[in-house]
């Protein structure tokens, strides 16, 4: 009582209304229920939400990512970076839960690390993607959640494979991974070419997320562009996602225009000779037996 009358410190009260939830330990449960083990069996499913590609071309491999992190309806972070370099001709894509995605790669920086020293160089991407594999493999049905497109260059030039934590591995040219996948992937599939140029390759890459982003409601923020190039991964850089699918649109509307013109021509005007020689504007020509032909007109 003496430490409450000098501080002018009051016990809460715990019975009115709190507009903060508690915390997990002080929700009311079932007796006999461990709070932890009740929410991840009964608790909400949140869902997550992203949109991540990566392709190999001619010029190496390019990965490219939105960073907006959601989690069901809210926004987590609105500028994460979904794309994780592991050494100098090696990153990788995220998605899934993002505590497992950085703890795996953290794994794998280290194991690449360990086994670099020991062999004197680094391991092929096809090695790596391997050994994540594997890793995580053994922690087959508990619940970890981690999607990634492996982007390197090694000794046999560009490569790129798709990992997943039940130990899918697979080798392609082109993946996308998140919730915008298939909007990406309509894209990509349309405009893909092994022997595009940078410049290419670098607005397929944009093009793609953001079309992705406008349409996923899970994506969104900006445009993360990576190239991993013989000499190492390059940084290229951020568009805001918004203002680059407006920029998109507003190029892409004379392209339409002009094909539209060139789907429907114009009729074209032709002139039959009247009896003074001078040329009808707006008349077409006909043909004997053309059943349009109107009557009494006469066929020079």
């Amino acid at each position: 009582m003496a430490l409450q009358d000098v501080c002018k410190w009051q016990v809460p009260d715990t019975q009115r209304l709190s507009p903060h939830l508690p915390q997990s330990a002080g929700w009311a449960m079932p007796r006999g229920c461990d709070p932890q083990a009740f929410l991840q069996m009964r608790g909400p499913r949140l869902a997550h939400g992203t949109t991540t590609l990566a392709f190999r071309f001619q010029h190496g491999v390019i990965a490219a990512a939105d960073t907006r992190s959601s989690c069901g309806s809210y926004v987590a972070c609105p500028a994460s970076c979904k794309v994780i370099p592991v050494h100098q001709h090696l990153l990788g894509t995220t998605s899934g839960t993002s505590a497992d995605c950085a703890t795996w790669y953290r794994v794998l920086q280290r194991e690449l690390r360990l086994r670099a020293l020991r062999e004197g160089q680094l391991p092929s991407v096809a090695s790596a993607a391997k050994l994540l594999s594997a890793m995580m493999s053994r922690y087959r049905g508990l619940d970890l959640c981690v999607a990634t497109a492996l982007c390197g260059w090694d000794c046999s030039g560009p490569a790129l494979f798709y990992v997943y934590s039940d130990g899918t591995r697979l080798q392609g040219d082109i993946f996308s991974v998140g919730s915008g996948s298939p909007y990406a992937y309509g894209v990509l599939d349309r405009g893909y070419r092994y022997d595009m140029t940078t410049q290419e390759a670098y607005a397929l890459a944009r093009c793609a997320v953001a079309h992705a982003t406008h349409r996923d409601a899970y994506s969104g923020g900006s445009v993360d562009l990576f190239h991993v190039r013989e000499s190492g991964w390059e940084y290229v850089s951020r568009n805001d996602a918004c203002v680059l699918y407006k920029e998109l649109q507003e190029l892409r509307e004379p392209a339409l225009e002009e094909e539209a013109c060139q789907a429907h021509p114009e009729p074209a005007t032709t002139h039959i000779s009247g009896e003074d020689g001078e040329l009808s504007a707006g008349a077409r020509e006909v043909t004997p037996g053309d059943s349009k032909m109107p009557a009494g007109t006469e066929v020079l």
